[in-house]
């Protein structure tokens, strides 16, 4: 017995087409779909603050609508996260929907994550930097919930199910408890399926798409399908695709989205501590990666919450430095805007971009970058006041000054804020399909003494000769944001490049690899079974995507920077 639970979105605004491929390519039982990232939520505030009737990802409606039929009939069941900030209006929406084209479909909704009205009686510090919450007004705060109530939900017959804030692996998770008839205490099997959700939450991040050896390992690399997890009673899954959709699904392909944005080997979430430690990959064929072994434990009793909040005013202004003398023109420039600046921002931050080459052969070629960022509580400090300046120095600066764009206005930006709260302290109901409303108990939290982080496994090849080459020669990546924080996932393709991996890639030598790590935390997680180490840089992106200045806010790049670094590589592992 098996529940084929299929994925249709990674986040708001993926492929629309998504949802009517994953239902007719071939067969699956549940779609689920993943519209919610930290950043969303401020974009759904926004929508909210348009219309007091949104806040919900209205493309989910959209991907609905010409499929709504073949849901209806076929029994499938679809599960997703799109009710963003407003899980009841977006339920009846389906609704709406689906009176309008008159078909029969059961809506249920989860709720209960919304915590903004209690924040002032909550204790919230700041999770990566303790700082109390004080007098700071959030926009949003919303409690990551578990899977129980998508799983009360569906097991009361309910067709949709639409949640606000749950963890993305709950999607999966629910489902699966449904199906199986798991218990609070069947921790190993929700703990499979944590990492069967956790797999497809991307989408087609499990299927080849970002993947660091795509041309090695992935032959269709356009039209590519999203990921299924054939999830079985035991907990245990197989990664696949639909037949003759693009992409792959690889050992390797899974691995790196397994990599994707976690911090060390205990991942923790509100129904079951999952050992990332104990996963085991095996290649069961073309396009279908079995996962098993994977173990679980009980919940710690706290979930997170995720709250957003205005952090002030922003602007931009780009220089561009052609030729010679890049550095010498950038401190001009830099000194000539802090002269014509009427008050002084808050904040003021220079990053030079070396993009130059010398004796170029075009002109482009031979250009830098100077960005100038601003930050300032009121927007009339750094608004035209700033950008103004800057384009008044056009005639008085630097030889073959120009800028990239005219003069403009500040905007606001947010700042995401993780933090945690008792589980007891959040509610979380189920509205059914019926309108009963149910409350749904939180897991006991208990110690997951049986759960262990796997050893850095030290090696020593013997006098080998080295040459030094681009890391990513023989390593992939994968890359991503966690609030402020950066997670690097490195994983090798061979065991021999593995036991040199999980050997040479320390603390010291990563942050030889990122000069830019100097002064900051770094964490330096092994995964020997997935020939894996996680690194956890804290800090890097300030105070998370909507703040940060740097030119990738989400460091989805960083990866694939570090992977072009060069190292001393054993040449047995380049033959």
């Amino acid at each position: 017995m098996l529940l084929r639970i299929a994925n249709c979105s990674g986040f708001y605004g993926d492929r629309l087409s998504a949802l009517s491929q994953v239902l007719n390519d071939g067969p699956v039982d549940v779609v689920t779909g993943d519209y919610l990232a930290e950043l969303t939520m401020l974009i759904l505030y926004r929508s909210r603050l348009k219309d007091p009737t949104k806040g919900y990802a209205s493309t989910f409606l959209t991907q609905l609508e010409g499929v709504l039929g073949t849901i209806a009939e076929r029994g499938t069941q679809v599960v997703v996260n799109a009710g963003g900030l407003a899980p009841a209006a977006c339920a009846d929406a389906v609704r709406a929907l689906a009176d309008r084209l008159a078909v029969p479909v059961t809506v249920a909704h989860v709720e209960g994550d919304d915590l903004l009205s209690r924040v002032g009686d909550l204790d919230l510090p700041n999770l990566d930097t303790g700082e109390t919450l004080g007098a700071r007004q959030p926009l949003t705060a919303n409690a990551y919930l578990g899977a129980w109530g998508i799983a009360a939900a569906l097991q009361a017959g309910a067709q949709i199910v639409v949640t606000g804030r749950v963890t993305d692996a709950s999607l999966v998770v629910g489902p699966a408890a449904a199906r199986f008839g798991w218990d609070r205490t069947s921790f190993d099997a929700l703990a499979g399926a944590v990492v069967a959700g956790h797999i497809i939450e991307c989408g087609t991040q499990a299927t080849g798409g970002n993947y660091a050896f795509w041309r090695q390992e992935v032959p269709q690399r356009l039209g590519m399908g999203f990921p299924i997890a054939e999830v079985h009673a035991d907990g245990s899954s197989v990664i696949t695709k639909h037949p003759g959709t693009g992409g792959a699904v690889t050992v390797g392909t899974v691995t790196a989205q397994l990599l994707y944005e976690i911090a060390g080997p205990l991942y923790a979430g509100p129904d079951v501590v999952t050992d990332f430690s104990t996963i085991a990959l095996t290649q069961e064929g073309t396009d279908r990666v079995g996962v098993r072994g994977v173990r679980g434990g009980p919940p710690s009793g706290q979930l997170k919450v995720a709250l957003n909040m205005v952090g002030g005013h922003r602007n931009r202004m780009e220089f561009v430095l052609t030729g010679l003398d890049v550095s010498e023109k950038a401190e001009l420039a830099l000194e000539g805007l802090r002269a014509a600046l009427p008050v002084q921002p808050a904040v003021l931050e220079s990053q030079l971009v070396r993009l130059d080459q010398p004796d170029a052969p075009t002109n482009e070629q031979a250009a830098a970058l100077l960005r100038v960022t601003v930050k300032d509580d009121d927007p009339a400090v750094v608004g035209r006041a700033f950008s103004s300046a800057a384009v008044e120095l056009a005639l008085a600066s630097y030889p073959g000054f120009t800028l990239t764009s005219q003069p403009g206005n500040a905007t606001p930006y947010g700042v995401y804020w993780p933090s945690l709260v008792p589980a007891d302290e959040v509610e979380q109901v189920v509205v059914h399909h019926d309108g009963r409303r149910e409350a749904i108990p939180h897991t006991p939290p208990g110690a997951a003494d049986d759960l262990a982080a796997a050893e850095m496994h030290a090696w020593a090849p013997a006098d080998e000769q080295t040459q030094r080459v681009a890391l990513g020669t023989v390593i992939g990546a994968r890359s991503g944001d966690k609030g402020g924080n950066a997670n690097v996932g490195f994983w090798a393709r061979t065991d021999e490049a593995a036991a040199w991996l999980l050997g040479w890639l320390d603390e010291k030598a990563f942050r030889q690899l990122l000069p830019e790590a100097d002064g900051l935390d770094v964490s330096v997680f092994p995964l020997p079974n997935l020939r894996a180490v996680n690194v956890v840089v804290h800090g890097l992106l300030g105070e998370g995507v909507a703040a940060s200045t740097r030119f990738d806010p989400q460091a989805k790049g960083l990866g694939e920077y570090l992977r072009s670094r060069l190292v001393d590589i054993p040449v047995g592992l380049l033959e």
